[in-house]
């Protein structure tokens, strides 16, 4: 094996929740799991970041659960410290149902999940290649990996393209299926404010009008020592702003929410989802694309476009992996 190759029993291809979650679930059955992620920090869209003494979640704002299993994990992560509970609701008549947030901010979820695995930050792949029975995985710096199964959980357009660049072509049904996939995009706005915003406790509004499909106050939620609002814009005006300077489409989305801002602006940074949501939801909880050796592709577009349905999905996943290397 050359001095720069990797030998590992699964790679996971992304640190969103549902690989993290795979990645916990294979560990737990005696596998040897490696994560890579292009990014500086893990968890996808359970982001957050500080400027200044403000705190701001840009990605995911809250989650919610309905599966016993999922909801055994926001326990123990609340029982660590890691999670804690918004609201039950954001209209008058809250729902009773408990909106879950990081603590101190959505990340720590993602840094939860983490806990005891072994993860690769700043590894871009550029291509999954099939050996005879296993999977080989280049990074944009030339380093090889290689693994008896693989799990992509990237959006399903860069998944593809991964594939595509290693010469794995699916089955033409598969392939026709996963490339109906598109993806809701979503600019996001995060605004320093002199004062404390107008917007009414717990923390959020949902404009039924307008280009804002989102706005939360991060004091009022807990995570920011000084006042601040998170914006999201809705699809259409993500769409179509989305080559526009990105300082001059945060201002419009400002000036759209004067009525709950309320006070002076003293600085934004803005923030481009390109694949904030999946418009369209796969049949199944996972993807199985090859059998043997186990090639699986999981995210939100495949149980359910929530932090919950990225997760049962990393469920699934794992599932599928340890059944078929128990076959091979």
């Amino acid at each position: 094996m050359p001095s720069n190759e990797s030998m590992t029993d699964v790679l996971i291809i992304g640190t969103g929740v549902s690989g993290l979650i795979a990645a916990r679930e294979l560990q737990r059955a005696g596998l040897r799991v490696l994560l890579l992620d292009k990014g500086k920090g893990l968890g996808g869209r359970l982001a957050s970041r500080r400027i200044g003494a403000a705190t701001f979640d840009h990605g995911a704002q809250f989650i919610t659960t309905r599966d016993a299993r999922f909801a055994e994990i926001l326990k123990e992560a609340a029982k660590a410290g890691n999670m804690t509970e918004w609201c039950q609701g954001f209209n008058a008549a809250a729902d009773g149902h408990t909106r879950w947030r990081g603590q101190p901010a959505m990340t720590a979820f993602a840094k939860h999940l983490a806990k005891d695995l072994a993860i690769q930050m700043e590894t871009q792949v550029s291509a999954v290649k099939q050996a005879d029975n296993s999977y080989t995985i280049e990074t944009s710096t030339g380093t090889i990996y290689s693994a008896s199964a693989v799990l992509l959980t990237p959006p399903v357009p860069q998944s593809l393209a991964l594939l595509e660049a290693g010469g794995i072509h699916l089955e033409s049904t598969m392939h026709t299926r996963l490339a109906a996939i598109q993806y809701e995009r979503c600019i996001a706005v995060m605004a320093v404010l002199k004062q404390p915003s107008l917007i009414p406790p717990p923390g959020a509004v949902l404009p039924t009008s307008g280009p804002v499909s989102w706005i939360a106050d991060n004091q009022l939620k807990g995570i920011s020592a000084d006042p601040s609002v998170t914006i999201h814009a809705n699809h259409e005006f993500s769409l179509a702003h989305w080559d526009e300077d990105r300082m001059l489409s945060g201002q419009k989305l400002i000036d759209a929410c004067q009525e709950w801002i309320g006070t002076e602006v003293l600085s934004y940074q803005v923030h481009g989802w390109r694949y904030s949501k999946p418009m369209q939801v796969d049949e199944q909880p996972c993807a199985l694309l090859q059998s043997n050796p186990p090639l699986v592709m999981a995210g939100d577009a495949f149980a359910g476009p929530r932090v919950e349905g990225a997760a049962l999905s990393g469920f699934a996943a794992a599932e599928t992996i340890l059944t078929h290397l128990s076959q091979s």
